[in-house]
């Protein structure tokens, strides 16, 4: 009897143990399911690089699009924000970069750079064009 008993709270234990929080489906936490489309920042002369704060949740999967009007070479910095989240891909025409770490974006011409990342350190951090000091000329991530 006592053998069933301790087996049953065995059993029960494990199937707890192997239960998880999240149930993301097969894909993970990286499927397109899971993924929010921010809207995009841009980087143009005279233009502001972002319309609002953008409130992003720690753990939470992103895609967000730089585009660069080419106005002017420009370029967008912020090594607090890439250290705090976890970048999966940035694609520059169709080619994918899997990086370790990120200070920049630079754009010498028109172009588009797409970056995929995980939400990781809460807090306040912004991406601005080095050299400016005007409230519009950076883009501020809340992460909660």
């Amino acid at each position: 009897m006592r053998a069933a008993i301790l087996a049953a709270a065995l059993a029960l234990t494990a199937a707890g143990a192997g239960a998880q929080q999240f149930d993301y489906g097969f894909p993970g936490l990286m499927g397109k399911a899971n993924r929010a489309d921010l809207a995009p920042l841009t980087l143009g002369s005279g233009k502001p690089v972002a319309e609002a704060a953008y409130e992003l949740k720690s753990g939470g999967y992103y895609k967000i699009r730089v585009i660069a009007d080419g106005s002017a070479e420009l370029a967008l910095s912020g090594g607090d924000f890439f250290r705090a989240i976890w970048i999966n891909e940035i694609v520059i025409n169709h080619i994918e970069i899997r990086p370790m770490g990120v200070h920049s974006l630079e754009f010498d011409a028109a172009g588009e750079a797409e970056i995929s990342f995980i939400a990781i350190t809460p807090g306040s951090f912004t991406l601005s064009i080095p050299g400016s000091s005007g409230e519009t000329q950076k883009a501020v991530f809340n992460i909660r």
